[in-house]
């Protein structure tokens, strides 16, 4: 019995047309250029699954990711994300999330 070989691929990033719900929405797309090159990260931003996590399993994203991220979000849209909002394990679930979260709070 063979064992299939690990992918090294994190399971954040799918092909966009793996199945609809993998499609990113115009905002979703400009969110994750933002998260690539803030994050200099090694993937095509239409290849990140916009409903896997983004921090730790996913994307693999940690803590100071998240808080570049942030300050990144904060310099494009104008609004500031709290680190003790009481909703950020919702608001940090997905790119689908947050990107919503930010159509919500967006001042620019």
């Amino acid at each position: 019995m063979s064992v299939p070989p690990l992918s090294s691929t994190p399971p954040a990033l799918a092909s966009a047309a793996s199945s609809p719900a993998s499609v990113l929405s115009p905002a979703e797309l400009g969110l994750a250029e933002i998260v690539v090159k803030t994050l200099n990260l090694e993937v095509a931003p239409n290849e990140i699954d916009p409903e896997a996590p983004i921090y730790g399993e996913g994307l693999g994203l940690d803590s100071i990711d998240i808080l570049e991220i942030s300050l990144a979000i904060s310099k494009q849209y104008g609004f500031q994300l709290k680190s003790d909002d009481e909703n950020n394990k919702t608001i940090y679930k997905s790119l689908r999330n947050l990107s919503a979260h930010i159509e919500k709070s967006r001042t620019k």
